[in-house]
């Protein structure tokens, strides 16, 4: 029942469906319910609808359908209520139409009148419901002969208002298809009326809709973005001279949703993946905007309300989103595979599935995973040739930025890219960078970047780039050297192992395929961390001095000595490359191109310097094996004795075993 307190009713009329098209244009606007009429869960209803429709259309008895009301805006009507009576029969209208061969001429401009604006697959399926004829037949279901025709997008079948809407055609089909003279009834004998109502000065809102329509279901946040978009380019006027066919709202419902369903789908839906793939363009495309502050990129992260992520788009956005829609959705995607390793950041199946689903299903992408995306698409979105090689190439060199970041003592060391600063910093990098995406090896060659973030591994991506252009046969070797597990894309250790002076023409080839061989035997994974490695470590000297411990330091005050480490976990070693006692591994990979750990230890001959315990360390290895499972021991400031500790913070003196 209408309340007349709230709303101001002005001429009422009584129509049939195409007196009130030939009225007006009928839209059922955004705020609007799916049409939920011809769901398989409302089938019983919408079955009873369409036999008392064909009943009064066999015994040319009127039928009345209650109110239908809502606003209107100069030729436009938008119904508040109605919309689940009208869409139902829009379809028994067209069926008429296309049975009896009548969808031509004035026909089909009258219900070309009706079109939807809840989603644009939806007002596009009713245009080509219109444009378009199918052949009946009645044994036939005609829902699979609309979908089969070569004008339907397959993402339309996750649109619900469209799966109601071919049930509702089938069940049309089923109950009409005996009814003679059927598009006669409907056009000329006005048996099925409605109360037409307009809203004096309403404007079709959300407090409205609310107040009238309280069956509605919410929209998701990738449908009220849509909305929201929508109102933005027309008020904006971003798209006032582009063809409809190439406008975002259009290619979103069809030719991206199908790219989106045919990869990305999940639960037979695809909101939540565009949505992310919204949030992560968002996120970069205002990280390129220098005048912005970090704090708005941690809104942009945490808080994906539609609402929110509007505010941040203007047009530059706008426009980059655009394009990473276009470039992915026409993109072979199986050209994308990385061919090596990304370690921790190595993606599950894609890095365009990590963003839109995440790795694990749970939608999330982390910072760098959306740095890697953004050189991924500035790639695509920059190079007109797409080659594999080169792709790689790049990709590489953003790998070994975004896999840097400062390793403590203990083998601990965040992502580099972990916060809106660093996520700013690095995207303004690869910003720079991706000018030379193209061919990265050369353009590091010679460019000045402004940027000074990730400054070293630059410095050596720089280093890499002038021993590749220069002596191209050595750009697998190099590859294959960084790829290693604990290099993680930085090899100036292994230059340092080799002398190598930064002259191409004199690098020692022969010695640096060794040494790769050493990283690739004895520390390409957790495994290389044993004890026969802390033993021969303890057999190397560096200035007269076998202290190779000396990297890490803390106090066992129950014995009142210095605690040192061997090593207690692999990425330790990592900080160790580049420490200031660097060199005791430079001296073992060094014997390790010649020997291996055992000849290392059994020709080890300890000079008068070395203290007794630690050959006893070296030569005895059921020392650390049996007594030193910590890895952690501690050392006297005689270094007379060392005792082996049971653990890292041994609170009694029988905690640890005293070697002599």
């Amino acid at each position: 029942m209408i309340d007349n307190n709230l709303l101001d009713v002005v001429g009422g009329q009584t129509l049939t469906f195409l007196d009130l098209l030939k009225l007006s244009k009928v839209e059922i606007p955004i705020v609007q319910r799916d049409y939920a009429q011809g769901r398989l869960e409302n089938k019983r209803v919408l079955q009873e609808f369409l036999e008392a429709l064909k009943l009064s259309l066999q015994s040319n008895q009127e039928i009345k359908l209650d109110f239908i009301y809502g606003n209107r805006n100069f030729d436009v009507f938008q119904p508040l209520d109605g919309q689940q009576r009208l869409t139902t029969l829009f379809l028994l209208h067209w069926y008429a139409a296309i049975k009896e061969n009548k969808l031509t001429g004035e026909p089909k401009e009258i219900l070309s009148n009706f079109s939807y604006e809840t989603r644009i697959s939806s007002r596009e399926f009713c245009k080509d419901l219109i444009g378009n004829s199918i052949t009946l037949d009645e044994d036939s279901k005609l829902s699979l002969k609309i979908i089969d025709s070569n004008w339907f997008f397959l993402s339309w079948k996750l649109d619900p208002t469209i799966n109601s809407m071919l049930n509702t055609i089938d069940s049309i089909h089923s109950e009409f298809y005996s009814v003679d003279n059927l598009w006669e009834k409907l056009s000329k004998m006005n048996l099925i009326k409605f109360n037409y109502l307009t809203l004096k000065d309403f404007g079709l809102s959300d407090d409205l809709y609310i107040k009238m329509n309280a069956r509605g279901k919410l929209l998701t946040s990738f449908e009220n973005f849509k909305a929201g978009l929508q109102k933005k380019i027309n008020t904006e006027k971003w798209e006032k001279d582009t063809e409809f066919k190439q406008t975002f709202l259009l290619k979103v419902d069809t030719e991206w949703a199908d790219f989106f369903w045919t990869n990305y789908r999940k639960k037979d839906s695809i909101d939540e993946a565009q949505m992310n793939f919204i949030i992560t363009s968002t996120m970069i495309s205002t990280a390129l905007d220098t005048s912005l502050t970090d704090n708005v990129l941690r809104q942009i992260n945490e808080d994906t309300s539609a609402l929110n992520l509007l505010s941040y788009v203007d047009k530059n956005c706008f426009e980059y989103l655009y394009q990473c829609y276009e470039v992915y959705s026409k993109f072979d995607l199986s050209r994308l595979e990385i061919e090596f390793p990304m370690w921790r950041h190595q993606p599950r199946e894609s890095i365009l599935s990590t963003i839109v689903i995440g790795d694990d299903d749970s939608g999330k992408s982390s910072y760098t995973q959306k740095v890697l995306f953004y050189a991924q698409t500035a790639y695509l979105l920059k190079v007109d040739n797409f080659e594999e090689a080169k792709f790689n190439d790049w990709m590489r060199v953003v790998r070994n930025i975004v896999s840097r970041a400062s390793i403590d003592k203990n083998g601990k060391r965040p992502d580099i890219v972990r916060s809106p600063d660093t996520f700013h910093g690095v995207v303004n990098l690869i910003n720079e960078l991706s000018e030379g995406c193209s061919d990265i090896y050369n353009f590091l060659l010679h460019c000045t970047l402004k940027s000074t973030y990730s400054k070293e591994q630059i410095e050596e991506e720089k280093r890499k780039a002038k021993l590749i252009v220069e002596r191209p046969e050595l750009k697998k070797l190099i590859f294959d050297t960084e790829d290693n597990d604990l290099l993680r894309g930085r090899i100036s250790f292994v230059l340092d192992c080799i002398e190598y002076k930064d002259d191409p023409k004199n690098i020692n080839v022969e010695l640096m395929e060794k040494v790769k061989e050493v990283f690739q035997n004895y520390f390409s994974n957790e495994s290389g961390l044993s004890d026969d490695f802390r033993r021969s470590m303890l057999t190397i000297e560096v200035e007269g001095k076998y202290e190779f411990y000396m990297y890490w330091w803390s106090y066992w005050t129950v014995a009142s000595v210095n605690k040192r480490k061997l090593f207690a976990n692999f990425r330790e070693i990592e900080y160790f490359l580049y420490s200031d006692q660097r060199a005791y591994l430079i001296k073992l990979v060094r014997k390790l191109v010649e020997k291996n750990y055992s000849q290392i230890i059994d020709e080890f001959v300890p000079s008068q310097s070395i203290p007794n315990w630690q050959v006893r360390l070296i030569k005895e290895p059921e020392l650390l094996k049996d007594h030193c499972k910590s890895k952690y021991i501690a050392i006297p400031e005689d270094n007379s004795y060392c005792y082996l500790l049971k653990s890292q913070r041994p609170r009694e003196m029988s905690d640890g075993f005293k070697v002599e």
